[in-house]
């Protein structure tokens, strides 16, 4: 069984709230439950983790390094900003699938670099709240 961090950032608490028209209606929660149910089909143990504070992010990751084997972030705003998370992603050498619900490239130009995607093992773009189902099929199949 593949032991799974879903990390959401900052705003995504309000997912469902914060403008529906870009992000969907479904909330952090049900996205979270969608997950949940399917992880046992695909031999996935989930543990979910949101926050608006980078300084979290960062040490969730540092304190499951060597307990997860995979990491689907959707780092929001952080994305486009963080060199601290990109540097702990690559500190704790462990493989990640990079997740935005909207299709960023066709926003604002500030949303268009990534400090994270050049390190992710792949990058979901304007899925919708999809996207996280397609990140963690993508990371049953991986070996």
């Amino acid at each position: 069984m593949k032991n799974v961090l879903i990390i959401n950032g900052p705003n995504l608490n309000l997912l469902g709230l914060r403008e529906p028209h870009i992000y969907g209606a479904e909330t952090l929660a049900d996205v979270s439950a969608k997950l949940d149910k399917i992880a046992p089909e695909l031999n996935i143990s989930l543990q979910h983790f949101q926050s608006n504070h980078e300084g979290a992010i960062v040490d969730k990751l540092h304190e499951t390094r060597g307990k997860v084997d995979w990491v689907i972030i959707n780092a929001g705003a952080y994305t486009h900003t963080s060199v601290a998370i990109r540097d702990a992603l690559a500190g704790v050498a462990i493989p990640f699938v990079e997740v935005h619900i909207s299709n960023v490239h066709s926003r604002e130009p500030f949303r268009h670099h990534s400090y994270l995607s050049d390190k992710a093992v792949g990058v979901v773009v304007g899925l919708g709240t999809f996207g996280y189902e397609a990140a963690l099929q993508f990371v049953a199949k991986q070996p």
